[in-house]
């Protein structure tokens, strides 16, 4: 058979963004011829040929021999030794966030403060004079002190320039003394100073003067309030970026969490105008405009097949880096603290009842093992005895920190956890510190989950983490860094197969939005949305997994990335 990718590529790459018009302006049907494709579906886990028509929809799986004698007319494209998977979702990003992070300055990996100050000084070099200097991804655990930070650390490169920087589990945020000068000047802002604290939220003082550092969404929105509004141009440059960075690392879904009216509105547009190259499952932030919308109107769906926006996301607590996730005890290296709740359990349950009676789907940001089970407890509760076998497909991102006893009520719930492997590898280091051994029992617990027969829905929650669902795949198996640490793996007990960490990608992401029936596995009647790849992700040693070759990114049986 000829082998017609890069000839195939190179036209369908020039049609395939260009709108959703173009999905559907084949001539006729494709087949596609492969090494091996790896399905996601139980009926056939593996072909080695497949057959889409002109809509982008699969007609046919099977042997090659068999779909070139049934479709001998159909436009082949022989893929040699490649191998082909399902389109991979990621279940947990934030899209805009993502986008923002490409155009603010990288700290992420930075091993003290002051590589952070040397790194903001090479990006300021372009800012215009007086204008705010953002950058996300810094971690106090990195470096030698592993203390958090302060503003007098940023005070001496930036004595009259405002900074802020966001840490890399998006819960914390370090500014520097300009910022918090103009945040204690806007419009109706409180003093900083004292010994009051945002509900939800911890301003980190001194002798009662805030230290420049401020944990929880509650605390970051004191100084974020003085930052300029992002324009349109801005926004939509982020999301563009966002959207091609995507594409290119094999992704054909992302679950956007915590998404506001602007948001949608904008990729409404992105959608109306053909731009939208994957599918986006939008969750409105539950303390938002878009969570009105929704009771309002209606679950939402684009017409184009590539967006909708059906449910909710909320928060429990904060994060662990940053000591905010909520525990039942004390912080094992902060004693006195056990972290926050982002609102009391009647508030939390009063909004999960409007979502409910609105139809909506409810996620909730859950990390440690207090949090987690209040929001257990408040499932139980709000969906009462038809809990179990009512499909309501209700999630709990990250569920990092869970109580043993707890796991099981997520399988006795019907509670989707949402999970993201390279939280573990990123958090190895000290999440021992921060728990004490007897608590990682149940730390990134993803074996546990799938033994207790929990639905796994796996991805990154980028820009917190790499966007790039390969390294997500490599710490669902290795339990390592990159470096191959430790040796066997970090609690090794909890790793997954290759393939339960690929069907986590793909077809427990589709389901953890009900999207089963398009997406997510590649079956007679589903959408042609493939990633080909030059290893076979299930038989290259674990190791090799983070390195796996993208050759292309498909949608709706249209290339909407090539490597060539």
């Amino acid at each position: 058979m000829r082998r017609l990718l890069p000839l195939l590529l190179a036209g369908l790459l020039m049609q395939g963004c260009s709108g959703q018009e173009d999905a559907s302006a084949g001539h006729g049907e494709t087949l596609l011829v492969a090494h091996r494709i790896h399905t996601s579906d139980p009926s056939r886990p593996q072909a080695s040929a497949m057959v889409w028509d002109a809509q982008g929809r699969i007609l046919a799986v099977g042997s090659a021999e068999d779909l070139w004698t049934a479709w001998p007319d159909a436009e082949l494209m022989d893929l040699g030794d490649a191998v082909v998977v399902p389109g991979l979702i990621d279940s947990h990003g934030h899209l805009f966030n993502y986008g923002f992070s490409l155009m603010s300055a990288d700290l992420a990996g930075a091993r003290s403060k002051e590589e952070v100050v040397q790194r903001l000084q090479a990006f300021a070099a372009d800012l215009p004079e007086g204008a705010w200097l953002q950058g996300r991804g810094w971690d106090q655990n990195l470096w030698p002190e592993r203390e958090f930070p302060s503003a007098a650390d940023l005070d001496a490169a930036f004595p009259d320039r405002p900074v802020w920087l966001v840490r890399v589990d998006g819960h914390a945020g370090w500014g520097n003394s300009e910022a918090l000068r103009l945040a204690q000047e806007a419009d109706g802002a409180p003093s900083l100073s004292g010994d009051w604290q945002p509900e939800g939220g911890r301003i980190e003082r001194a002798d009662g003067e805030p230290t420049g550092v401020f944990v929880g969404g509650a605390a970051r929105a004191l100084v974020e309030r003085a930052i300029p509004e992002r324009d349109d141009a801005l926004r939509e440059e982020a999301l563009s970026r966002a959207l091609t960075a995507a594409v290119s690392v094999g992704l054909t879904g992302v679950h956007d969490m915590g998404v506001s009216r602007a948001d949608l509105a904008l990729m409404r547009k992105f959608a109306d105008e053909g731009r939208l190259p994957l599918r986006i499952a939008a969750y409105a932030a539950g303390d938002g405009d878009a969570f009105a919308d929704l009771c309002e109107s209606g679950p939402y769906t684009h017409e184009g097949g590539r967006l909708w926006m059906h449910g909710i996301k909320l928060f429990a607590d904060g994060a662990l880096g940053s000591r905010g996730a909520a525990l039942k005890e004390e912080y094992s290296d902060d004693p006195g603290n056990h972290g926050l709740l982002a609102r009391e359990p009647e508030a939390y349950e009063a909004i999960l009842r409007r979502a409910r009676d609105c139809g909506l789907q409810v996620t909730t940001h859950a990390i440690g093992d207090r949090g987690n089970r209040m929001v257990l407890d408040a499932y139980a509760n709000v969906l009462g005895d038809g809990a179990s076998g009512s499909d309501h497909r209700w999630r709990i991102e990250h569920a990092q920190i869970v109580s043993p006893e707890d796991i099981p009520r997520f399988f006795a719930l019907d509670v989707i956890a949402s999970m993201q492997p390279t939280h573990a590898t990123s958090d190895m280091g000290w999440a021992g510190d921060r728990v004490g051994e007897e608590r990682l029992a149940g730390a990134y617990a993803w074996r546990s989950m799938q033994d207790a027969g929990v639905r796994l829905a796996l991805g990154s929650d980028f820009p917190v983490e790499s966007a790039d669902p390969r390294l997500g795949l490599y710490a669902a198996v290795t339990r390592q860094d990159r470096d191959g640490q430790p040796p066997g793996g970090w609690l090794p007990e909890q790793r997954l197969t290759a393939a339960e960490a690929l069907e986590g990608f793909t077809a427990g992401s589709a389901y953890a939005t009900r999207s089963e029936d398009q997406v997510g596995r590649l079956a007679p009647g589903l959408r042609a949305d493939f990633v080909v790849l030059a290893e076979d992700p299930l038989q290259v040693p674990a190791a090799q997994l983070d390195e796996l070759t993208v050759l292309s990114t498909w949608v709706d049986g249209r290339a909407v990335y090539s490597a060539d």
